[in-house]
């Protein structure tokens, strides 16, 4: 008896885990991953793809999950039917990978557990009442509140509360439970979700991939820069007392955030361009500190990827990779590679675009305070990269003394010698100490260090400080100086009155210029502007100032 228990519960998963549903909308040239709204649910698919195939596709997974039932029930043992009940839950949301030759779906599975429920009430294992219960309370949960997992979630709550006062066996009693602990882990995520207030309710119309309407969908990747920022999420909220405590250590939490995949935790909404185009953005993370970017590029370039999907199943044409995740994976080239259905970009065409923008006005108004510019000494921060590169061509010819800082001496001179060549009158420095910054009268600095390099006895009384750097350059003690002026750079203001849950400390209604770049290739349709790699065309740079002028979007000085 034993032996054909376990059969039939092997059985059970198996029926559980065949993919009649994902079988026939792929028979019918459905892409389910293009389809589905992070959340292949049946009001999901109905949506999509219209009635027929919906219900087709939810009455065969009612029936594969009442067929699991009705084999167990077999042997007239109720436990083993309502185990068999756990096993085709289990079954579908975990599948063997070679049913799919991909990795499966993520569907609720709420339909497999509506058949399973009928199962146990026709064949005797749960009364009818307690087999109905969860079905009542899931309607009037969902309804009610407009979440779907939710309701789900209640409903099995419930069904777990009947069994245990019912006159049942304990396997079937922890069968039950064990359906309610399987279900509290696949919607983890949603709840995650719920708490931070970007979960699409009953009803929500969730754009779909590559539909263009008079809105247009993207996705922008964050990470957080500190431990503090950790907290910012609701789903991550509670952990921060138990750290003050010390009941959960840093380093636990700093490990738990490397193994977290890229999850939904915010979006922009509220922007409309001068022409009408309305513009959604979700904001996407997978939780790794700066430091991690830095001793484990291969972890970052994963999640990156895996961010660069999770965008393309909820619908984005196009994904920014923000702050550190701009520089992963040969500055986003390894990611479009892997994920050639969305397009990607690190946003390095028009935050060189801003740069520009603003630096002419920065001179001016430094030499509207009576310093002349052709006596003063310019430094500037990061001259290794692109950007900060980028300033020191502009500024060159005008200034008396240019100092270029940077790791790589070697690159440094090469970069020293082209800019030689174009301004002859200005003395140009290259060096990799910081103390030289106490020569400088103007600081221009844009680095990818995740910590602040400079500091107050490296600034001379006076000084401006133009700061691209995310995280910034200049630790916060310089802001204390009242005798210096730092201005932080690449900030962009899109238009219409966004709102947003996650403060991206830009200052209201403000986001940095990579996103604002994700923002502006989504609303033109301009996909091969994208910025990938370490080079920026030129033409792209004047394509995304131009551009941005004309839909709305306002740099902050």
């Amino acid at each position: 008896m034993l032996f054909l228990s376990a059969l039939l519960l092997l059985v059970a998963f198996l029926v559980g885990s065949l993919p009649v549903g994902h079988a026939l909308l792929t028979r019918a040239g459905v892409n389910v991953r293009a389809t589905n709204a992070h959340n292949l649910g049946v009001e999901n698919v109905l949506r999509r793809v219209g009635p027929g195939l919906a219900f087709a596709t939810a009455a065969l997974d009612a029936a594969k999950g009442f067929l699991a039932v009705l084999m167990a029930s077999s042997l007239h043992v109720p436990d083993v039917t309502v185990l068999s009940a756990l096993a085709a839950y289990l079954g579908h949301l975990n599948p063997p990978r070679r049913l799919y030759g991909e990795t499966p779906p993520r569907g609720r599975g709420n339909l497999v557990l509506l058949g399973v429920l009928a199962g146990l009430a026709v064949t005797g294992a749960a009364p009818l009442w307690a087999a109905a219960l969860p079905v009542v309370v899931y309607a009037g949960v969902s309804g009610y509140w407009g979440f779907v997992s939710l309701g789900t979630l209640a409903g099995l709550a419930a069904f777990t509360l009947a069994m245990a006062l019912l006159p049942a066996g304990v396997p079937s009693r922890l069968a039950a439970l064990g359906l309610l602990v399987a279900a509290t882990w696949r919607f983890k995520e949603n709840l995650g979700r719920i708490l931070d207030g970007t979960e699409p309710r009953l009803g929500d119309q969730v754009p779909l991939a590559g539909k263009r309407s008079d809105e247009v969908v993207s996705a922008f990747m964050i990470h957080p820069m500190t431990l503090e920022d950790f907290w910012v999420t609701q789903r991550f909220a509670w952990l921060r007392p138990l750290v003050a405590r010390g009941l959960i250590s840093e380093a636990s939490v700093r490990q738990m955030a490397e193994s977290i995949r890229p999850m939904k935790v915010g979006e922009l909404r509220g922007i409309r361009t001068v022409d009408g185009k309305s513009i959604r953005c979700y904001l996407l993370s997978s939780p790794l500190l700066p430091d991690v970017f830095r001793d484990q590029p291969e972890l970052a370039t994963r999640r990156a990827i895996e961010g660069a999907r999770l965008a393309h199943e909820l619908g984005a044409e196009v994904v920014g990779l923000g702050a550190f995740w701009s520089v992963v994976g040969n500055k986003g080239q390894d990611v479009q590679a892997a994920v050639p259905q969305i397009t990607v970009t690190n946003g390095g065409a028009y935050t060189s675009g801003t740069i520009k923008a603003a630096i002419p006005g920065i001179l001016a108004h430094f030499a509207a305070t009576g310093r002349d510019l052709k006596d003063a000494t310019a430094a500037v921060v990061g001259a290794n990269g692109v950007v900060a590169f980028g300033i020191a061509r502009t500024i060159a010819p005008q200034v008396k003394t240019l100092i270029m800082i940077g790791r790589d001496m070697e690159r440094l001179e090469r970069s020293a010698a082209t800019l030689r060549r174009a301004a002859k009158d200005t003395e140009i420095i290259t060096t990799t100490a910081y103390d030289t910054l106490q020569e400088a009268d103007l600081i221009f600095t844009a680095t990818s260090d995740p910590n602040p390099v400079i500091f107050p006895h490296h600034v001379k009384t006076g000084a401006w400080i133009f700061d691209e750097g995310r995280p910034a350059d200049v630790d916060a003690s310089v802001l204390a100086r009242p005798d210096v002026r730092v201005i932080p750079g690449g900030v962009v203001r899109p238009p219409g009155g966004m709102t947003t849950n996650i403060d991206l400390q830009f200052g209201a209604g403000a986001v940095p210029a990579c996103l604002a770049e994700t923002l502006i290739i989504a609303a033109t349709g301009e996909h091969g502007r994208k910025s990938l790699g370490a080079q920026t065309l030129t033409e792209n740079v004047n394509f995304f100032v131009e551009e941005a002028q004309k839909l709305g979007f306002e740099v902050v000085d």
